[in-house]
């Protein structure tokens, strides 16, 4: 059974949708994009509840090859730029995340 590990991310709808896509595209992205182990990282827009009435605005999946890469990742310098960069992201919106190892059962 192969696992892998998610940190997944979900943003609340923004006060300013024009900045925070601004600043997402522009900083975040290419801030997250340099973090060491990442797989994969894919947006999810058009977020819509099937169960509960809970909408988010966006959702971004991380991917590493498992628990410790993760780990390793958001301890490093540039983990470290990416989590003082949500801060300011956040400041905007309400955001929840949240760290988990997948399996593949496809």
């Amino acid at each position: 059974m192969a696992t892998a590990a998610r940190f997944l991310v979900l943003w609340d709808t923004p006060q300013d949708p024009v900045e925070f896509e601004r600043h997402y595209r522009e900083v975040h992205v290419p801030l997250s994009r340099k973090l060491p182990g990442l797989r994969r990282y894919v947006l999810g827009r058009n977020v819509a509840p099937i169960r509960g009435d809970e909408s988010y605005y966006l959702v971004a999946e991380l991917d590493f090859d498992d628990m410790a890469s993760l780990q390793a990742a958001f301890r490093s310098p540039e983990g470290r730029r990416v989590a003082a960069n949500a801060g300011v992201l956040a400041a905007g919106t309400g955001v929840r995340s949240m760290v988990f190892e997948v399996e593949d059962v496809g």
